[in-house]
């Protein structure tokens, strides 16, 4: 006999055959998440209510999968490509117009659908920094014009929370590009025409061309490190990467108060519980990430995780739907025109001092093996000449896999994790070219100051000294065996918002040495990229300071003292070389480029 179905169960059937019903489409697969909402095809990841289906948990998966079935219904992907625009700030005002489109339509003359919607944009609005931006500077552009439109479009009031925020940006928004606005809401039905006045939306706001705007661009440039990557490219660039800090700087602060992509509104109640920390810290602060003095390991140090069940390895392909990835390796790629011509050069170098590793050698004047063509005259003239021969040497250069490890902690947001990620594009471009496998992996967890595991061990009674208490996240940017081409877009997920949270380094050491040691290439390098010592604010609340540190520590000394993996590591502001025996430090991270060719480069050349 079947196992009885839990109200949750049954509540998915029915929110899954809903989604069908409004999209037409009769293949749609809906699954529960604990991260944010996603759509990949017609695979719906919405929202996970608490088993006893509460009210407010209940009307949020219903808006955020009613939003994803009319998104299939009455949205053509293929044609918001082709309109959409490249800079960043202006396609995530394009994207966010469009979605107003397709629930605008879902919310004529159904009421139900119209207040399962709102539900759904109130959920969006818990981890949207207009609901703390202090000034215009910190609105995203984004938000705003979507709530502005979706007033226009729906006749609802904007929510209370953004109003604060709105205020700030809606007389210059009213200002410039109102009439647009108004335009719009004749066009819902065509989605060809909506998309050509909604890019004349951008240019009146300066998105696409013209001046930056007032308040939400001229205090950008200054001081922001990403503002300057492109400035060579002319006004129109520089008044995009204006607008950009925008949404840079409003999405930063919200991450700082704890919500980064929505990731981590379920833990607030739970980590009201956290006093014993003494932190005092808002939900997803960035962690302090002090140059401790080094900490004497004790023999019987022991170190664990209270719960291993909800830890993830993942790919990047996983954690992203195709449209996004292919819109944040735009993005990266428009990082890379300012550093690639420097960081190729350094990597064409090493690529030279590889291949000359690699050159074939021959040993001439031989009894036998291939003909010499330079004897070949001889062998005409006298055949009966001995020492015609050649045979080519064996190379000395060795089978070679290389695995870089980024950290994907919070603290990298920005420069760092840009550069690193074009670092890694470029070296394993390198790498593949000289017929060495590279394999590229991050490691962050799933939440800000513990997830599941953390409600885990609080429903236990908190028992002390619990180990490791949150869940892990390793990512699979790019597996050895999986060429460049296949895995280029992957890059493109470190710029995803909301992706960087805690690092725990010593079990992503023991990860990613371990993937290396059932490689069966007979070199092995581990190259670590980290900007300081692991923290993650939930375990080190309930264990000792040093737990984290002191596990990473023993986890290098035994790869060191017993592995055949070489292992080096760059750490980027933070001193790592108390850590690691083969290390470099850099404070600028411009320098990381030249650094991972040098530290390679002179792994390389080491003879044993």
């Amino acid at each position: 006999m079947a196992a009885e179905q839990t109200p949750l169960d049954r509540f998915r059937n029915v929110l899954g055959g809903a989604a069908r019903a409004i999209a037409h489409e009769p293949e749609i697969e809906l699954a529960y998440t604990a991260d944010a909402p996603s759509q990949a095809g017609k695979n719906l990841r919405v929202p996970m209510p608490a088993r006893g289906l509460p009210a407010d948990q209940v009307a949020e998966a219903r808006g955020v999968a009613d939003g994803f079935a009319l998104r299939l219904r009455h949205h053509d992907a293929s044609l918001h490509q082709k309109r959409a625009p490249a800079p960043p700030i202006a396609r995530a005002v394009f994207d966010a117009i469009e979605q107003v489109r397709v629930e605008a339509l879902g919310s004529r003359g159904m009421a139900g659908m119209r207040a399962n919607l709102a539900d759904a944009q109130a959920f969006r609005l818990k981890s949207d920094p207009i609901v703390r931006a202090r000034e215009a500077d910190e609105v995203p552009l984004s938000s705003a014009v979507s709530l502005l439109l979706r007033e226009r479009l729906t006749g609802e009031a904007v929510p209370e929370a953004a109003q604060r925020g709105l205020e700030m940006v809606r007389a210059w928004i009213e200002d410039k590009g109102g009439a647009d606005m108004d335009a719009l809401g004749l066009l819902i039905d065509d989605q060809g025409a909506f998309a050509d006045l909604s890019a004349k939306l951008l240019r009146d706001l300066n998105l696409i061309e013209g001046e930056p705007a007032p308040d939400q661009a001229d205090e950008g440039g200054d001081d922001q490190d990403q503002d300057g990557e492109d400035g060579d490219a002319g006004d129109n660039d520089e008044s995009r990467e204006g607008d950009a800090a925008v949404e840079q700087r409003g999405e930063e602060r919200s991450d700082e108060d704890g919500d980064g992509e929505g990731e981590s509104d379920g833990e607030e109640s739970g980590d009201e519980d956290m006093s014993e920390g003494g932190e005092g810290e808002d939900e997803g602060m960035l962690p302090v990430r002090p140059n401790r003095p080094p900490a004497d390991l004790t023999p019987d140090f022991d170190y664990r995780e209270w719960s291993r069940a909800f830890d993830e390895v993942i790919s990047a392909e996983e954690l992203c739907d195709p449209d996004e990835l292919t819109r944040l390796r735009a993005y990266l790629d428009q990082q890379m025109v300012h550093l690639s011509s420097a960081v190729t050069k350094l990597a064409n170098r090493l690529q030279r001092r590889l291949m000359a590793q690699q050159l074939r050698s021959w040993d001439f004047d031989q009894e036998e093996g291939m003909l010499d063509a330079a004897r070949l005259a001889r062998v005409i003239v006298s055949p009966g000449s001995s020492l015609s021969y050649k045979v080519e040497r064996d190379t000395e250069f060795k089978d070679t896999v290389v695995t870089l490890l980024i950290d994907n902690s919070g603290s990298m947001r920005g420069r760092p994790i840009s550069i690193a990620a074009i670092s890694a594009d470029i070296m394993a471009r390198t790498l593949e070219r000289c017929g060495v496998k590279t394999e590229i992996l991050g490691f962050t967890t799933r939440q800000w100051k513990g997830g599941q595991s953390r409600e885990n061990w609080l429903a236990a009674g908190r028992p002390p000294a619990p180990g490791r208490l949150n869940d892990l996240r390793h990512i699979v940017y790019k597996a050895a065996d999986n060429p460049y081409r296949r895995a280029r877009a992957n890059l493109g997920l470190m710029m995803r918002e909301g992706l960087l949270k805690e690092n725990i380094d010593g079990e992503a050491l023991i990860w990613a040495h371990a993937r290396l040691l059932a490689r069966p290439e007979d070199r092995k390098i581990l190259m670590v990229i980290s900007d300081g010592a692991p923290v993650d604010d939930s375990t080190l609340s309930v264990n000792n300071g040093s737990y984290l540190e002191r596990h990473l520590r023993q986890v290098i000394g035994w790869i060191e003292a017993k592995s055949p993996v070489q292992l080096v590591a760059i750490g980027i502001g933070h001193d790592v070389t108390r850590y690691y025996r083969r290390a470099v430090t850099i404070m600028d991270a411009e320098q990381l480029g030249g650094t991972m060719v040098e530290q390679l480069a002179g792994l390389f050349d080491l003879r044993d």
